[in-house]
């Protein structure tokens, strides 16, 4: 977290959006901007609007501006208040040298972490990130100050660093169309909504009225592969003569595969046959980047219908292809035809992913006194999948090579009504900030079944080799398709209230009340309340604490979700939790999240072009939602089979299981320094340190109990808190002089664990120990508004922990390193960038 106030300036106004490109931040401020009224109530709403943003924008030392809280005008949040929140600008994010949201804030806040690898399977398809080692559903993603529908895919593969959430996906936006980016670190679902338990990240698109920047990026990997062509660009043109504008962002992406797996194995024919002795063993892919092709589109606008209101539109529309590659299959393994694959097969998954959000409606700067937006809002994620280069063994020599599995499609309607009023008192040194707002929301999941053939059990057995003649599992291999009886639709209506009081009690002392009560149709009420206060002791010092309680509902795609993957005598299952199978396995309906967060925190300037913040925190969290662990066994087997599942030996699903607690802190810090001739350095140093320990375990259901099996074992344990760092440190360094820059990064990650497969023991686990990366950019002006770049990430080409024997054995060699690395297993890569004003 490295986006002080010193770096947090960033307000869009017609005058910066035609000034030339600035290598770095602008230096903090030594001053405190002076007092201001309130927006007034006369004028263009957009005039009016970008007052707020620059209100909540501009002040950029530790004093808080003299309006509190936020206005429903602006789409920005206020950096200097009594929850911390961190800006990063579009400059910021593009000196990273990465092309997606996610990866760039990882790179500069080492409060976030975003692993490059998503995942075997459904689980690489979408980018996650967690924000201050909690889950990546545990944080409220929104877009202009607007909440982001979720994705249609669920992360259910154990090997993923993510497993088990379903968060929605920000790098489906065009990088061009950012300006800048605010995470708020504060358990703040009373303030922002639910899912906000770790804090909220606001995605703020441009507002300029004219010209554009077009960037494009070659990049691949020191070994040779991973290619990858980014082009982006975005165009901003006046909309009337009253402060209305649109901003057009386009990215393409076209990003080429990764391989890091190991040889296979042992024999990859039967016992006996020459070839064992000549055939090569490089066969597998499963560990790498996948090839994914990006196109994305957005438009940001805004025009004033009359003074004092104004309709706005911000639209986002993302397409993606993703081919990954799955377990190998050697030619004697019996799923495998032989007469239709020789050679063996490596299946390979193709995901196709539609995306889009539309946000409308109408603000206004003084209607009855106050500011009003009223909204509609509708999102919607479709994921169809397909599995090829497989068979299905139970057809035999009838059997297609290339499956459609099922599809899953996500939507969210929102509409809603939300104002700002300003009450002057005599009794207070300034006016008392009044937010309220109404919402309903209507949430969607959608589980469409594969082809038949996908599931069929065509009865053919083993056609040849030694187990010919022996009854084979059903379905296409690698991936079963979803039955009928799985398919279906869910839904959810959510009404929502919120109320938030912002004053200060003296000149220097601001304090904040906030709460949300909200009603599911299938979850009943929740109300979260939230006390937070800030003391301002100098423009250079100040002081700020908060107390929250949260809540985040299961989503419907943790509730509705199915997967099966298929092995040559059995299959595992991820079983939707109010399905029959998972009931005979003791599923109960799922409870949301109740959470408690606790933060105390300090900013100060301690030179002039120094300042310094830090966080000491404590978030709680009951009925955490988490996969079960995987059942086995030949009783889970029967039960399944006699509910209509058969075949599926090991399985899994939704639950409630244990109670986390985490505890951490972080200080931040920066320094620039006019050297003169020398030019400027920057010096910026971010350390975040989080443990999240489980606190109790849930009871597991009697008929699990009695067969010995738990709904929460060790295994899972280590998936949902080790699987990322516990500490992460960022140290910095940009020096610019005339057209010249330079950026190094050194980047410190901590230990975490890297669990391959539920059937290892904790002896068998791959615990890797902290790693260093650097990263390094060097810049050149050609012209006033032409940028070009070279650098590297992970300069020195380091790879994680080499995963331990057993690790190693029950992938088959795929993964000889941690697949969670949060840096990714890659090595280190190259790129060349170039960036034209116009």
């Amino acid at each position: 977290m490295i986006a002080l106030s010193g770096y947090a300036a960033q307000a869009r106004t017609q005058t910066q959006a035609a000034a030339p490109r600035k290598k770095v931040a602008s230096s903090p401020a030594s001053s405190t901007m002076g007092a201001a009224e309130p927006a007034a109530t006369h004028g263009p709403v957009a005039t009016r609007r970008a007052a707020a943003i620059r209100a909540q924008s501009e002040a950029i030392t530790v004093q808080a501006v003299a309006v509190p809280g936020n206005s429903v005008l602006s789409s920005s949040m206020r950096e200097h208040s009594t929850v911390q929140v961190f800006r990063y600008s579009s400059e910021q994010l593009r000196e990273t040298g990465q092309t997606n949201i996610l990866a760039a804030i990882a790179q500069l806040s080492p409060a976030v972490t975003s692993s490059p690898f998503g995942g075997i399977g459904g689980n690489g398809f979408n980018k996650t990130m967690q924000l201050r080692n909690l889950g990546a559903d545990q944080t409220l993603m929104l877009v202009n100050g607007k909440r982001r529908h979720v994705d249609a895919n669920f992360n259910y593969y154990q090997a993923g660093p993510n497993y088990g959430t379903d968060p929605a996906d920000l790098s489906l936006i065009p990088m061009s169309a950012i300006d800048h980016v605010e995470i708020v670190t504060e358990g703040a679902t009373a303030l922002y909504g639910q899912d906000a338990e770790a804090g909220a990240v606001n995605i703020v698109l441009k507002q300029d009225t004219h010209g554009g920047t077009l960037n494009l990026q070659n990049s691949g990997y020191y070994v040779g592969d991973g290619q990858s062509f980014d082009g982006n660009a975005d165009y901003g043109i006046r909309l009337g003569h009253s402060g209305g504008y649109m901003n057009f962002a386009a990215q393409i992406t076209n990003q080429l595969a990764t391989n890091r797996s190991g040889d296979y194995p042992g024999n990859l024919y039967f016992s006996g046959n020459p070839l064992n002795n000549t055939v090569s063993r490089d066969v597998q892919r499963l560990a790498g980047t996948p090839r994914t092709l990006l196109e994305a589109g957005s438009i940001n606008m805004a025009y004033p219908i009359t003074p004092k209101f104004e309709f706005y539109n911000t639209s986002t529309y993302a397409h993606k292809n993703v081919t990954e590659t799955e377990t190998y299959r050697a030619p004697s393994n019996d799923n495998v035809v032989r007469a239709l694959h020789p050679d063996g097969m490596e299946p390979l998954w193709l995901g196709t992913e539609n995306d889009f959000q539309v946000n409308d409606g109408v603000r206004s700067s003084d209607f009855l006194g106050m500011q009003w937006d009223a909204y509609v809002n509708y999102g919607r994620d479709q994921m169809s999948n397909w599995i090829t280069n497989t068979d299905n063994p139970t057809m035999g020599l009838a059997s297609p090579t290339t499956f459609y599995t099922g599809q899953f499609i996500s939507s969210e309607l929102s509409v809603g009504l939300k104002s700002t009023k300003f009450f002057h008192t005599a009794l207070l040194p300034r006016p008392i900030n009044l937010s309220y707002g109404f919402e309903y929301r209507r949430d969607t999941y959608q589980v469409n079944a594969g082809d038949a053939a996908s599931v069929l059990d065509g009865g053919v057995p083993v056609l040849d080799g030694p187990d010919r003649g022996v009854a084979v599992s059903a379905g296409a291999v690698d991936k079963f398709g979803v039955p009928t009886a799985a398919a279906g639709t869910l839904a959810r209506n959510i009404y929502d209230g919120s109320l938030n009081v912002d004053l200060y009690a003296t000149k220097n002392w601001e304090w904040t009340f906030g709460g949300h009560a909200v009603g599911y149709s299938d979850e009943g009420a929740a109300a979260t309340g939230s006390i937070g206060t800030r003391y301002n002791f100098s423009k250079n010092f100040a002081l700020r604490a908060n107390v929250n309680t949260g809540y985040r509902p299961p989503t419907l795609a943790e509730e509705a979700f199915f997967a099966e993957t298929t092995y040559p005598t059995y299959r595992t299952a991820q079983l939707p939790v109010n399905s029959h199978w998972a009931k005979v396995l003791g599923a109960s309906h799922l409870k949301g999240e109740q959470s408690r967060s606790f933060s105390i925190g300090m900013d100060a300037t301690l030179l002039r072009d120094w300042t310094l913040t830090a966080n000491l925190y404590r978030i709680a969290i009951n009925d955490r939602l988490f996969n079960t662990s995987q059942f086995g066994g030949t009783n889970i087997e029967n039960m399944l089979a006699s509910a209509g599942l058969p075949g599926v030996l090991y399985a899994s699903y939704y639950g409630n299981p244990v109670n986390t607690t985490t505890n951490g802190g972080d200080i931040t810090t920066a320094y620039t320094w006019h050297a003169g001739r020398a030019g400027t350095l920057q010096f910026r140093l971010g350390v975040n340190i989080a443990d999240t320990e489980i606190s109790h375990y849930n009871a597991t259901p009697p008929i699990l109990a009695n067969l010995g099996l738990s709904t929460f074992n060790r295994t899972n344990k280590e998936y949902l808190i080790h699987s990322a760092p516990k500490n992460i440190e960022n140290l910095t360094v940009v020096w610019s002089k005339g057209p010249y820059s330079v950026r190094v990064q050194e980047q410190r990650f901590g230990s975490y664990t890297w669990v391959a497969s539920p059937s290892l023991t904790q002896t068998q686990w791959t615990y890797a120990g902290p790693s260093y990366i650097t990263n390094l950019e060097l810049g050149y002006d050609v012209f006033k508004r032409w940028h070009v770049a070279v650098g590297a990430y992970n300069l020195g080409n380091h790879y994680p922990a080499r995963a331990n024997s057993a690790s190693r054995a029950a992938l088959q060699n795929s993964f000889i390193y941690a697949g969670n690395s949060p840096y990714g297993f890659n090595g280190g890569m190259y790129y060349v960038k170039t960036s034209l004003k116009f």
